[in-house]
């Protein structure tokens, strides 16, 4: 009987750790070559917030980003205007599988910055960060913005 309790804990547990992983100032990213990156996230979920962005920040550390996350898939475009740092912009589809990397975007660059399509979420991250750590097309975003009955990396998955 004790076993069984002990087993049934150590499930619990287990299940629970998989979920405080997956909470909304995370974002897991799953590379498509296997292995995985974590950031600590903002969440850009408004439009004010959204519109805001990573304007005026003069710093951000490796282990930091913003998830950008739409009511609905749609065409997304960004810009640099009052950027202050280089970024890596990581588009991804409502399932989170990346669709679309923009590797170094230049600050205060109002050049349109197209991510396509059908995008439902844009993980910003340190410019370079990107390709050094192996993220591109093909990658999936774990986290609960992703709905998990159809996400490529769902947060039920552990």
């Amino acid at each position: 009987m004790r076993s069984a309790a002990g087993a049934v804990l150590a499930f619990c547990l287990g299940a629970s750790a998989a979920l405080a992983d997956c909470a909304p100032g995370q974002v897991e990213v799953r590379l498509a070559g296997g292995g995985s990156a974590r950031f600590s996230v903002e969440l850009a979920d408004t439009p004010q917030s959204r519109a805001q962005g990573l304007m005026f920040r003069e710093s951000m550390p490796k282990s930091r980003g913003m998830l950008f996350i739409y009511e609905s898939p749609q065409r997304a475009v960004f810009w640099m205007k009052n950027t202050l740092i280089p970024l890596d912009m990581i588009f991804a589809d409502a399932t989170g599988l990346v669709t679309h990397v923009h590797s170094n975007a230049v600050p205060h660059d109002e050049t349109g910055i197209d991510g396509g399509d059908g995008v439902l979420a844009v993980l910003e991250i340190n410019g370079g960060l990107a390709r050094r750590m192996g993220i591109g097309p093909g990658a999936a975003l774990r986290h609960p913005a992703f709905d998990p009955a159809t996400a490529a990396a769902p947060c039920n998955d552990g």
